[in-house]
């Protein structure tokens, strides 16, 4: 058990503690029930009411709603949910003013989450927003427009709270969860044996993404890449692990518009996978990854990549034309490191050739790369704290400030 921040003076005062949360995706649903098992540490006896996913139900989590009526993606699929998700968070609103928590925290979900975390803020109750948006990479004065809405921001990357103390907004880093799923030094030899690869054989993993339109953009460019390092490797194998089965439908039907001879052999060498990533990644000499948390996987998998990604032209254009972006390292090991350390083709830049050409060095033998990994060591060292523990705590000084006042 780990030693709570609550003086054992309060300790009965925490008896019948009350946290309100909303959690929309899986991930926010893992985030929740750690962090309520955290919670529970702190204080004993504490409910919790409000919107999440089987892991968070089976913590403990009075459901009011669903996780998945707040997982919408795409604007017309938005659009067309619009007056029911609107309807919802009025109804947890009011359900939360009511109620009167400890407590409101909103678990990632931003475009619903900040809105109500707003207005609760505006009727006196503390509000936490756990997973910051990543003002590092888009408009720095979101940070300040977030501040409006939480009392604190529980941030997963080390570099995020220096971002909102420069605009007076109370934000913790509490680790990140991804560090606390991966060894230090993953075992190679026995995700092989689990996904059935040869020892010996030269693997690559593949991971255009887990959206249709990823998949559709970055997998045919993969998949071209990979015949290309074909033709120099020597038994190559190419493993491709899909987040859904509408992904691998999607998947299988790029990969049979290939010419016959090239999609025949690529067959005969390549395993699809239904998720799995993580071992993927562990069993893979190298990795081609879209840009996205999957790079911040393989990095704390310890495996050379190549990032990648391409947007949608429109998207692109506006993008660019109206300098949302103020980064020029888009994948996380590079933003962490602070510098370039994993190759990233974006763009007009991500073509097969080019894709082939910067991962061929790992998969040939040619490439060194202990110097590498070691500093996806370094830098999985730097996100490695219990997080669900730690957002308690910070949760927990929270309220004890309060209480202090």
């Amino acid at each position: 058990m780990i030693e709570s921040p609550i003086p054992s003076s309060e300790k009965s005062r925490a008896l019948n503690n009350t946290f309100a949360l909303v959690a929309g995706e899986a991930s926010g649903d893992q985030l929740g029930a750690s962090l309520m098992n955290g919670l529970r540490e702190l204080f004993p006896g504490a409910k919790f009411c409000g919107i999440g996913g089987p892991l968070m139900t089976a913590a403990g989590l009075e459901a009011w709603y669903p996780a998945e009526k707040l997982s919408v993606m795409g604007l017309v699929e938005v659009l067309g949910h619009l007056p029911e998700l609107l309807a919802i968070r009025r109804d947890v609103a009011r359900r939360v003013i009511a109620l009167q928590p400890d407590a409101f925290i909103g678990i990632d979900a931003p475009d619903f989450n900040l809105g109500l975390e707003r207005k609760l803020k505006r009727r006196g109750l503390r509000t936490v927003h756990y997973v910051s948006p990543s003002v590092w990479a888009w408009k720095e004065k979101r940070a300040r427009t977030i501040g409006r809405s939480a009392d604190m921001v529980l941030c997963l990357f080390p570099m995020e709270p220096a971002i909102y103390a420069r605009h007076g907004v109370n934000a913790r880093f509490v680790g990140h969860p991804l560090a606390d799923t991966f060894a230090v030094d993953p075992d190679r030899a026995a995700a092989r044996h689990e996904l059935n690869l040869p020892n010996a054989a030269p693997v690559l993993a593949l991971l255009p993404g887990s959206r249709l339109g990823e998949i559709r953009r970055l997998a045919p460019d993969f998949l071209a890449a990979a015949v290309l390092i074909e033709e120099k490797v020597t038994a190559l194998r190419v493993v491709v692990p899909l987040a859904t089965a509408a992904g691998r439908a999607e998947f299988d039907r790029i990969l049979a518009r290939f010419p016959e001879n090239a999609a025949k052999d690529l067959r005969a060498r390549t395993t699809i996978l239904d998720g799995n990533a993580h071992t993927a990644m562990i069993a893979a000499d190298a990795v081609l990854v879209a840009s996205g948390t999957a790079a911040l996987e393989a990095m704390l998998a310890k495996r050379p990549m190549v990032v990648a990604y391409r947007l949608a032209a429109l998207t692109y254009w506006l993008v660019t034309r109206l300098r949302l972006m103020k980064v020029t390292r888009y994948s996380l090991p590079n933003v962490l490191a602070g510098r370039e350390l994993v190759a990233e083709l974006m763009q007009d830049d991500c073509t097969p050739e080019s894709l082939a050409a910067a991962l061929l060095p790992y998969l040939d033998g040619s490439a060194h790369s202990d110097a590498l990994l070691a500093e996806f060591r370094q830098l999985h060292a730097s996100l490695h704290a219990p997080a669900g523990v730690s957002a308690a705590a910070a949760i927990a000084d929270l309220i004890r400030a309060v209480r202090a006042d």
